[in-house]
């Protein structure tokens, strides 16, 4: 059973979230340059100019409908970096309890982050934005749920295409973190590399949703926002990185990341386990998955956001046959307090959980 962080921790991990949005923000955007808006296909979006002798130069910043940014374009000149208190912050929470990724993954969150990754919409998925949430949702999350020997980030093919903007290459990004990382040419494409790995086998990885055909499954997509790099395209991504969230990860002075939705991160989870291989290393891969939805559901539950989580559910849900089957398979093996969650949360007895 989850258990709730007290008040003061939950209220102090917000502070951190909002400070350690704030000091990227001042360092990407000097006070010397403007903002303007931007109309892309029918949306307003929040670009930056910064003079320069060669005239100003121009960076996308995010969507004007993003709250959290139009507000700290309204607010620019106010920022203030403060990394020493920032990382007491951060101290602070880890000696609570609160968990943070291990110190690589988090070196190389933070390389990719302050080289703009999430500021490109990207999102970080898999185990590392698992720990966040234990901070997000407020409540304590085993650390043997967050263990991984990677590191998987998603962005959605259209934003990347439409930004305008692009990270430095993201070889060289690795690189300062570990000179030792190489890139892994894609298998169907050699001229496309869609992951990163160093000399212990850690591997870093871009993907993105294969736009609703099955004719990109398998297959590399470019991306122009990537900094050189292309993404996989993985089946039921784009539901898992549909209208992401700000968090942060608790390493060194805080970094801001874009994450899933616990919610949609739960349910997507139940699907992807219903897929893994059926060898040891699959199944256990597989447990992990429907581990960490039975924690998210159980988390979610008990701090009631039951109709986030019922309303997640079903749209994964009246998505088709294909779907469903991956739901339901994966409920037969769901541990039963994830089981008890998801039912009341969606208002139903739990023995009629997988005939639904």
């Amino acid at each position: 059973m989850t258990k709730e962080v007290g008040l003061v921790y939950r209220t102090m991990f917000a502070e951190l979230a909002q400070r350690s949005f704030d000091a990227p923000f001042r360092a990407d955007f000097p006070v010397a340059g403007r903002f303007v808006t931007v109309p892309v296909k029918g949306r307003n979006y929040w670009y930056f100019d910064l003079p320069t002798p060669n005239g100003d130069k121009r960076r996308y910043v995010g969507p004007h409908s993003d709250e959290e940014i139009t507000a700290r374009v309204n607010a620019h000149k106010e920022i203030k970096d403060d990394i020493r208190e920032r990382r007491r912050i951060v101290s602070t929470l880890r000696r609570a309890g609160l968990p943070g990724p291990d110190p690589f993954a988090g070196d190389i969150t933070k390389a990719l982050a302050d080289a703009g990754l999430f500021r490109l919409r990207a999102v970080l998925i898999g185990s590392v934005a698992f720990g966040t949430y234990a901070g997000l949702l407020g409540v304590r999350l085993p650390s043997s749920a967050m263990q991984t020997g990677d590191a998987d980030f998603a962005q959605d093919f259209a934003i990347s295409a439409e930004v305008g903007d692009s990270l430095p290459p993201v070889l060289e990004i690795l690189q300062s973190v570990d000179p030792g990382f190489r890139p892994i040419p894609h298998q169907s494409d050699r001229a496309k590399v869609t992951a990163f790995i160093n000399g212990k086998g850690y591997r870093v990885e871009f993907l993105t949703g294969n736009r609703g055909s099955n004719d990109y499954a398998g297959k590399p997509s470019s991306m122009s926002a990537l900094g050189g790099a292309s993404a996989e395209n993985l089946r039921f991504l784009d539901y898992l990185i549909y209208e992401p969230v700000r968090t942060v990860l608790l390493h060194r002075e805080g970094v801001n990341v874009l994450v899933p939705a616990p919610e949609r991160y739960a349910v997507h989870k139940l699907i992807v386990a219903s897929r893994r291989l059926t060898d040891a290393l699959g199944r256990a891969k597989a447990d992990k998955d429907r581990s960490q939805a039975a924690l998210l559901f159980e988390a979610l539950v008990e701090t009631r956001q039951s109709d986030v989580l019922a309303v997640a559910y079903e749209e994964a849900w009246e998505r088709g046959p294909s779907w469903q089957d991956g739901i339901t398979n994966s409920l037969k093996r769901l541990p039963d307090n994830g089981k008890i969650a998801l039912a009341k949360a969606l208002g139903m007895k739990m023995e009629d959980l997988e005939k639904k």
